[in-house]
């Protein structure tokens, strides 16, 4: 049976004087039992986490762009968000080698480096090895109808601007509860998340979601490497039924690896793209 890790990977790859900032790691069973799940820092503690427990027919969905060989600008895929999810709220950063940090493609070459694969949506999965691929947590909220938000994305990454300093903690700290209240309803999904599998995920359910900035960003990191597990096994479960690949008419790079995002999607949110490739589902 397949498993799905999902990695909310910190861009930057860190130094001696500044280590890098932490990485959330997911792992789920087609049950949407969490069978590991927790923190790293660096792109090679990251990279060995994966490696010590991912198999073959495993799927992993990281949350960082993995092919940029662009100068500058923005990726196909990242001006496809904006276009196919922008009516929710969504759009996604520029990635180009101008980016400091590109902590994804190290990920990326560590994890081709001993056999695992970047899925390519336009062939079946081979199940004899490890496939991985771009995701963005954001896009899976409004793009998979479990989650409810019809309108507009929930606002628990960034401060709301529109309200006091005063209110601002506080107003994300309730949106990431009541998106944690959502995720807590997936036990019963197709496919399944139950995050009170794993004493480490179950406590995002049992305790509030804190207000300072530092411990914060440790909560929200571990939910979207969740949100990225539960893509992965999205894809694995329903393909092109409910996901679409953004960047698909992309020109490949000199090894033939393409950048796209999997995306989950609703039928409003797909649009043909001109000079696409056909793609097939994952499984």
């Amino acid at each position: 049976m397949a498993r799905f890790f999902g990695v909310d990977l910190a861009w930057g790859e860190g130094s001696m004087q500044k280590p890098a900032n932490e990485t959330g790691l997911v792992c789920l069973d087609e049950q949407g039992t969490v069978l590991h799940a927790g923190w790293a820092r660096g792109i090679d503690a990251v990279a060995a986490w994966l490696v010590d427990r991912a198999q073959p027919g495993d799927v992993i969905a990281i949350d960082a762009p993995l092919v940029v060989f662009n100068e500058s600008g923005m990726r196909d895929c990242e001006r496809e968000v904006g276009q196919r999810y922008g009516r929710w709220k969504v759009a996604a950063n520029p990635s180009s080698l101008r980016l400091p940090w590109l902590g994804g493609v190290s990920l990326r070459l560590a994890l081709e480096a001993v056999g695992f694969g970047l899925a390519d949506p336009e062939y079946p999965r081979n199940e004899t090895s490890v496939h991985f691929f771009e995701c963005y947590p954001y896009t899976t909220l409004v793009g998979a109808a479990e989650f409810g938000y019809s309108e507009q994305r929930p606002r628990y990454k960034r401060h709301n601007v529109a309200l006091p300093l005063s209110e601002r903690r506080l107003f994300r700290a309730r949106e990431c509860d009541e998106l944690l209240q959502r995720m807590s309803r997936l036990d019963t999904a197709s496919p399944p998340l139950n995050l009170r599998t794993h004493p480490v995920t179950a406590a995002l359910l049992e305790q509030p979601s804190p207000l300072l900035d530092r411990a914060y960003k440790h909560r929200e990191d571990l939910l979207d490497a969740a949100l990225a597990a539960w893509t992965a096994s999205l894809w694995h479960a329903h393909g092109l039924d409910r996901c679409q690949v953004l960047g698909a008419g992309a020109t490949a790079d000199s090894e033939g690896r393409r950048p796209v995002i999997i995306a989950a999607a609703r039928p409003e949110q797909r649009r043909p793209v001109n000079g696409a490739r056909s793609a097939m589902p994952a499984s």
